[in-house]
């Protein structure tokens, strides 16, 4: 074994010039640190599923634009009816599928939106289904 630090290894420590840490301060040192902020965020943002918009054909539009004709008529006896419609996400491409359920309050045939009686605005274009007592009326 090499004799190079005999002169100094049974000293004492030398001390220091900054102050004493206390253990709180020490152990701040050794905290969690993210160093990609907002990765986690970016991550499940793109593991979130969407769905994609369903195309209707013409003779579902018409069934659609038949129950929305007939819910004008009798808006006033306040049928309750079912609307799912699909909502477009804010973020990524596709949506989700979501459905209300209660009675109509307004049709806006200018805007091409009916409102809820939850104040829940759809567009007329975004419908892909509608149910309610009102219809098994007219289909039996």
């Amino acid at each position: 074994m090499s004799k190079n630090y005999d002169d100094i290894i049974n000293l004492s420590r030398p001390p220091s010039k900054r102050p004493k840490m206390s253990r709180q301060e020490r152990a701040f040192q050794f905290s969690p640190f993210a160093a990609l902020t907002g990765h986690d965020s970016a991550v499940k943002e793109t593991a979130r599923l969407t769905d994609k918009r369903i195309e209707l054909d013409d003779y579902m539009k018409d069934v659609i634009n038949q129950k929305i004709r007939l819910i004008a008529e009798w808006i006033s006896d306040q049928p309750e009816v079912s609307i799912t419609y699909f909502k477009p996400d804010e973020k990524k491409a596709g949506g989700v599928y979501d459905s209300v359920k209660g009675y109509v309050r307004k049709i806006d045939e200018y805007k091409r939106t009916i409102t809820m009686s939850d104040n829940t605005t759809i567009p007329l274009d975004d419908i892909v289904e509608i149910e309610g007592q009102l219809f098994n009326m007219f289909c039996d």
